[in-house]
């Protein structure tokens, strides 16, 4: 199986002014994210706004991403779903695309039970024979996946290897790392918590800034995975303002009009969402200008 540590870019989806899905922008996304050295990109997460893409939109999303980074980059499609029957399908889908791995967000409104969610991903994991990461974000399923179960689940499956921890609370990497050990690998869910997750044991992260700076969020995990923890921690520190901004408002609004504002794709997101605010806007603009400036 994959070896999943480094900088996995979870890419946007850049959309045209009519809301169809902008091909050029994406294919110039995922090049530069080759060029910049990122170790992965992970098409159809929630970064992607995979709640508002239809069948047809993912599934030729992953298509595309395997035919332009296969070979280059890992190829890790998002395919978690709040129904443990639509999951499947969209992991075998993307399974027979050509991914690396997929990765399973935890359902979300539903509020399963802890034994539901060990059931959900024990049988999802039995329906593919790639690599999966569970993905955890309380903040935007209302349900926590707790140790526990995430072990109960390593127990049964074994292509189970990795989590995408976004709790936003480095003692919970920590607890996975003392409980479960090297039987999985975590990957920070959130920018500003890489390099401390990275301290105790994960191993990269799954990154919003990647989109915008690929090279530079990969140099911090490149970094800290080399033991050059003062270099990594001077890295780091220069984004966090950066990896602050990309939430000032609902993700991935932010990033998106950041990679507008360099003429690389519309601001445009899907509604629900909306395009961030002009005091929002000011925000991410100053935090760029001013890391850009002391890059030089």
């Amino acid at each position: 199986m994959a070896t999943l540590e480094g900088t996995y870019t979870a890419l946007v989806t850049p959309l045209r002014d009519d809301d169809a899905i902008d091909w050029k922008a994406f294919d110039a996304l995922v090049e530069a994210q080759i060029q910049g050295g990122i170790t992965g990109v992970v098409p159809c997460g929630t970064t992607g706004e995979s709640p508002t893409l239809d069948h047809e939109e993912q599934l030729a999303l992953v298509k595309r991403t395997v035919e332009l980074a296969k070979g280059k980059a890992l190829v890790v499609a998002g395919t978690g779903t709040n129904s443990t029957r639509g999951t499947i399908a969209v992991s075998q889908a993307a399974e027979r695309a050509g991914v690396d791995a997929v990765m399973v967000v935890v359902p979300y409104y539903n509020k399963p039970t802890q034994d539901g969610l060990v059931e959900h991903y024990v049988a999802v994991a039995k329906s593919v024979s790639v690599p999966v990461i569970v993905y955890n974000v309380p903040g935007r399923t209302s349900i926590d996946l707790g140790v526990a179960a995430l072990a109960r689940i390593c127990e049964r499956a074994p292509n189970v290897v990795a989590t995408k921890e976004a709790t936003g609370n480095v003692l919970r990497a920590q607890e996975i790392a003392r409980t479960i050990g090297d039987r999985i690998t975590i990957l920070s869910g959130d920018d500003a918590l890489t390099l401390p997750m990275m301290a105790i044991g994960a191993r990269g992260v799954i990154s919003v800034t990647s989109n915008l700076y690929p090279a530079e969020v990969s140099r911090v995990t490149r970094l800290a995975l080399d033991g050059k923890w003062d270099e990594a921690r001077r890295a780091h520190l220069a984004l966090c303002r950066v990896h602050d901004v990309m939430f000032v408002e609902s993700n991935p609004s932010p990033v998106k009009a950041a990679l507008a504002a360099k003429a690389r794709m519309t601001d445009r997101v899907r509604s629900p969402l909306a395009r961030i605010t002009e005091g929002a806007r000011a925000k991410v603009t100053e935090a760029i200008a001013a890391y850009e400036a002391a890059k030089g």
